[in-house]
């Protein structure tokens, strides 16, 4: 019998509260690191995996930021 691959949307269901506190975690930085945060969370983004997430993570900083 084969499992079908879950879909886009069911991956970001399953993984939405871990991107958002990832985010958070990210975020609590900046004032820390100032200057420097912007290309340490960039390193940070690049470091995750899979990628789906990391842009779930990248969408999820830009949304508390607002």
């Amino acid at each position: 019998m084969m499992t079908e691959k879950p879909g886009r949307a069911d991956y970001h269901r399953e993984h939405q509260a871990r991107a958002e506190a990832e985010a958070r975690r990210l975020l609590a930085r900046k004032a820390e690191l100032q200057g420097r945060w912007l290309s340490w969370v960039a390193q940070e983004l690049y470091q995750l995996s899979p990628p789906e997430f990391a842009s779930m993570v990248r969408r999820e900083l830009q949304r508390l930021a607002e």
